[in-house]
């Protein structure tokens, strides 16, 4: 109790520089924690909104062949077929799941009074999984049962849902596809989602692809949307698939131009290199804002034990040992950092917080997530209190070795 008095004392008869070291750590604190908090929070939002399309799947459409193989012409093009998913099961074994699509533009969507024009898909039901196509509480998305019985079911774009029926709850309600009634049987939930290859999920329906077919008569699929079993490279199933579908269609496994593929795995990982060197700016900039502020700490400190020499050797001259004065002044030293790190540290929890319940949307929601790094900022900390501590340290260790009349005598 009387060491935390003493600290308290001198803390009340220095309070302009004591002031002043703890705002110096805990700007340095703050500096650098809302730094990484909003590089970290950045690239989850960035991953997730990557993912909004379908996390580790890949997208293949038909090409046109672009050589002449086994006497037959170039500009050849390329349909898939029903057919198509079993023998890609059978002769891929590489692929976890995969779906076919069909998409038909302009159908017109009746509620009601309302009337508006959108993109229908129909899929199958591995769709939701490989589309991250989950449904809002209290609904569903398509089944084996709706596709083997093609029933007239749809599942809506969160987007399309809102714009049809407002706030009012869809599922259960009947709309009309082309005239053709359909039951909602469930709302997408609301999802980031920075790229697409026909628009935003949230601005089309999706219904079976067996009731597509019974509806619109389309024989062909417009893609495949699979995806790879763990360990599997998604290189070697294009491969594959290319010798497959090649052997099918009879066009050259090496045209490259037959077939189509978006690596939407590839693209997750390219991107999360991309933020890798981010992060290593981010870690450059944060040093350099350590080492400012461990400078002006530094700064601060030297200057305070400088000052206080006389009071030292008036403590010696009263038989207080050197020991005793080194220990005072570093306790000060880790106290001031402590209480200036825990209040850089607490107004950066606060700031990230606020950041997540302003109601940030379009690409401001990118960062609307700041996360605290909690390594880094004891890192920063820590180091901040290390180099208070060493600045004081030596200076302090002098003047508690020097001659009491000297330190008197010193202005």
């Amino acid at each position: 109790m009387l060491f935390i008095k003493v600290i308290l004392r001198e803390f009340k008869s220095q309070k302009l520089r004591m002031a002043l070291t703890v705002a110096g750590i805990t700007w340095g604190t703050i500096s650098i924690t809302l730094l990484m908090a909003f590089s970290v929070g950045l690239e989850k939002q960035m991953m997730k909104s990557t993912y909004g399309l379908g996390k580790g799947i890949v997208i293949l459409w038909p090409g046109q062949t672009t050589l002449v193989y086994e006497g037959l012409p170039q500009g050849r093009i390329i349909h898939f077929v029903p057919e198509d998913l079993d023998l890609i099961k059978e002769g891929a074994p590489g692929i976890d799941k995969i779906s076919g699509e069909y998409l038909r533009w302009g159908v017109v969507v009746e509620y009601g009074k309302k009337q508006i024009s959108k993109l229908v898909s129909g899929v199958y039901p591995e769709f939701e999984e490989l589309r991250s196509h989950y449904a809002q509480v209290g609904g569903r998305f398509i089944n084996e049962l709706d596709f083997k019985h093609k029933r007239r079911v749809v599942y809506l774009g969160f987007g399309v849902a809102k714009e049809i029926f407002g706030d009012k709850d869809p599922v259960g309600e009947v709309i009309l596809l082309n005239g053709i009634p359909f039951t909602v049987i469930g709302v997408m939930v609301k999802k980031l989602q920075n790229s697409n290859y026909h628009g935003p999920d949230e601005d089309y329906l999706v219904i079976p692809a067996s009731s597509f077919v019974m509806i619109f008569g389309d024989p062909y699929f417009d893609n495949f949307v699979y995806s790879v079993k763990e360990g599997v490279d998604t290189k070697d199933v294009e491969k594959s698939l290319f010798k497959l579908l090649g052997a099918k269609y009879r066009f050259d496994p090496n045209d490259r131009h037959a077939l189509w593929f978006w690596d939407v795995k590839e693209q997750a990982e390219v991107t999360s290199k991309a933020f890798f060197g981010i992060n290593l700016f981010m870690w450059f900039i944060g040093g350099m804002t350590l080492l400012i502020a461990g400078v002006g700490v530094a700064n601060i400190m030297y200057v305070a034990v400088r000052e206080r020499t006389r009071e030292i050797g008036t403590k010696i001259a009263l038989g207080a040992e050197k020991k005793h004065i080194l220990f005072q002044f570093m306790a000060e030293a880790l106290a001031i950092a402590f209480a200036g790190g825990l209040l850089g540290i607490l107004f950066s929890m606060v700031v990230c917080k606020l950041f997540r319940m302003l109601p940030l949307e379009g690409p401001l929601e990118l960062l609307s997530q700041p996360t605290v790094n909690w390594p880094v900022a004891i890192i920063t900390v820590i180091t901040l209190s290390i180099i208070g501590f060493v600045a004081g340290f030596f200076p302090a260790r002098k003047a508690a070795s020097i001659n009491p009349v000297e330190a008197l005598r010193y202005e």
